[in-house]
């Protein structure tokens, strides 16, 4: 299969017309799950397709070292390949990642204003053309709505779409009447797009939509899931 037919039968077609399009320049989307449920997975994923359609990615990491996420990369694409049966398959790879950039930071001492800062000077002054910037890792339950509109007003800046993770605590199985999760209330407002991962009994993981835009759908089944042992998102067939 050829790079367009791919992009073109990605199960992300999917999310994008079942939410209106998806996220669009000056957006933010949020991808909400307990610890290690596939957060991560789900963005990569994301991100790999973006880079397919030939958009720049910039993903910022908040964990210890960049290798694993480099490896999340190199592991999906893979599968991808792999599984839709890639034609030059290495050479699209090399072509990927001179739109890919990935940045680490710590969280001790670092604040959102100086990772938009690094991030405005990659795009401004290092000329690196971004179209998608995740943020994954970072704690966004110490987030609230003034620091939302700061990134908010970055991405519209910028005109980039930014996806976060969220870690959603174990124990905090309360959402309010719209299904948003307590940690998350502060600031779902301010994004477009709310979508939290529910695991199976089976090897398979449900992306859920809460927020779509301007509506809560309360969790609707996106019709989409994570297979644990490829980690890329599918169509749920069921």
């Amino acid at each position: 299969m050829v790079k367009e037919e791919l992009v073109k039968r990605s199960p992300l077609r999917i999310l994008e017309r079942s939410t209106h399009g998806g996220l669009v320049p000056g957006s933010i989307g949020v991808i909400a799950s307990r610890k290690g449920v596939g957060k991560t997975a789900c963005l990569v994923h994301m991100a790999t397709d973006s880079l397919l359609q030939g958009r720049g990615v910039i993903h910022v990491s908040f964990a210890g070292k960049t290798d694993h996420i480099i490896s999340w990369y190199e592991d999906i694409f893979k599968e991808i390949a792999r599984w839709q049966n890639l034609q030059d398959a290495m050479t699209v790879h090399d072509e990927l990642i001179k739109h890919r950039v990935i940045m680490n930071f710590n969280h001790e001492g670092m604040n959102l204003d100086q990772v938009l800062s690094s991030l405005r000077a990659m795009i401004t002054q290092g000329g690196f053309r971004a179209d998608m910037i995740v943020i994954d890792g970072l704690d966004v339950a110490r987030l609230d709505s003034s620091t939302l509109d700061v990134l908010h007003n970055f991405a519209r800046e910028l005109g980039v779409t930014v996806w976060l993770s969220a870690t959603i605590l174990h124990e905090d199985k309360d959402v309010d009447e719209r299904g948003v999760p307590r940690m998350l209330q502060d600031i779902v407002n301010d994004v477009s797009l709310l979508i939290t991962l529910t695991p199976s009994k089976d090897r398979f993981v449900h992306l859920k939509l809460v927020k779509d835009h301007e509506t809560f759908p309360g969790g609707e089944d996106l019709h989409l899931r994570l297979d644990a042992s490829t980690m890329l998102i599918a169509a749920d067939t069921k």
